[in-house]
């Protein structure tokens, strides 16, 4: 029967997986390909690289944080409860993601391991009340910090970057297999300065991916490792092969909504919002938090996409004597070498509207699934190990 059920929990465990490289790939490479870098292809196979290598270095100390510090006890971890905790996580997660919005793969994981410890009295509130501050401070931070650099820095930034993607083209950046050994090739056309950003917005990209390892592949393989019934090693190989299966897959769905469908990014705005993301995931990784991902990226590129939207300037009427405010649509004039205007100095002919560049619509359906999942996810387990007899509690 252990064997049968050590078997049922490492399948649930691979289909949690497959549904965090679903749910990851969108928030580290949904800016490079909103902006034509590169293909849905090259995401997910960037994605499976740099996840496990994060998963590998850094991410068995996570694994030891869900398995035994939000716990007291470790010996609720059974085979039974086990599967039933992925079975959880990996089901809300589906619906996230077949919802084409990428959940936080930390608060539902995090969520369905608390309902246990808190269903069985072995919860550590301490622990937990911790991770969940900062699940709250930390998408804060990364909104304002990515709306206040999108309204008053992004001009600066722009004409320093000065990068235009190729959305009516071909991607930037793509492999070139016609010689003996496949090669890097940039798009027709592409200036050193575009090819340079290009790479960066990608170079980003994979160090997300290698903070999403480092602390989601305890999300998948937790329960399993904490319950003896695998070495971690094997655990995480499994655990990364099917997050590069979601990530060739499911993916495709978190991509388009968060590379097209919140905000219109340019790649100067896709740099951005990578570098804020990555560093506040970083920062929490190191302080051995597990990483809202998703949340952190999410809310960045909505940040920036509202401070961008709601840049406004005063223009003195000169027959009236009045300022007027007018909502700036130069943010997205990304041609190579312009030099955008202080606020005060815009032209305002041809202004679109703030629609054009940040999506509400879209925002609140992200943000309503982003809480709804982990929550589905929680009740779900609490309700299940606190009233059903069948595991024992």
């Amino acid at each position: 029967m252990s064997d049968i059920l050590l078997y049922a929990g490492i399948v649930v465990a691979i289909f949690v997986g497959y549904n965090i490289g679903g749910a990851t790939t969108g928030p580290a490479f949904g800016p490079a390909v909103g902006a034509n870098v590169i293909t849905k292809v090259a995401a997910a196979a960037l994605m499976s690289v740099f996840f496990f290598i994060g998963a590998w270095t850094i991410g068995p100390a996570v694994v030891d944080t869900l398995g035994n510090d939000l716990i007291t006890d470790s010996d609720i971890f059974t085979l039974e409860a086990n599967v039933a905790v992925l079975f959880f996580i990996g089901g809300a997660l589906f619906i996230g993601n077949y919802a084409g919005v990428p959940a936080s793969t930390s608060m539902t994981a995090v969520g369905a391991i608390a309902a246990l410890g808190l269903a069985t009295g072995e919860l550590d509130t301490a622990v937990a009340g911790e991770i969940a501050l900062w699940w709250v401070v930390a998408p804060v931070i990364g909104f304002w910090v990515s709306g206040v650099v999108g309204r008053y820095f992004y001009p600066q930034i722009n004409a320093w970057v000065a990068i235009e993607p190729n959305r009516d083209g071909d991607p930037m950046i793509a492999m070139d297999r016609s010689g003996l050994l496949p090669t890097i090739r940039f798009s027709e056309g592409a200036s050193r300065r575009k090819s340079s950003g290009a790479l960066i917005v990608v170079a980003i990209g994979c160090l997300m991916a290698f903070s999403s390892g480092t602390s989601n592949i305890a999300n998948a393989i937790a329960p399993i490792y904490g319950a003896g019934g695998l070495e971690l090693g094997p655990l995480i190989i499994i655990g990364s092969i099917a997050v590069a299966v979601g990530a060739f897959t499911i993916a495709r769905r978190t991509l388009d909504t968060l590379g097209n469908d919140i905000t219109n990014l340019p790649l100067t705005a896709a740099i951005i919002v990578a570098v804020i993301s990555s560093t506040i995931v970083i920062l929490l990784s190191a302080m051995g938090i597990p990483a809202s991902f998703v949340v952190v990226a999410t809310m960045s590129i909505v940040g920036l996409g509202w401070g961008r939207a709601t840049r406004t300037t005063t223009l003195p009427d000169a027959a009236k004597g009045e300022e007027t405010a007018v909502s700036i649509g130069a943010l997205t004039a990304d041609e190579e070498g312009e030099q955008l205007p202080e606020i005060g100095e815009e032209d305002t002919t041809d202004i679109p509207r703030a629609s054009d560049l940040f999506d509400p619509s879209t925002t609140a359906r992200v943000i309503l699934m982003q809480n709804v999942v982990p929550l589905i996810s929680t009740a779900a387990a609490f309700l299940t190990f606190r009233f059903v007899p069948f595991f024992g509690f």
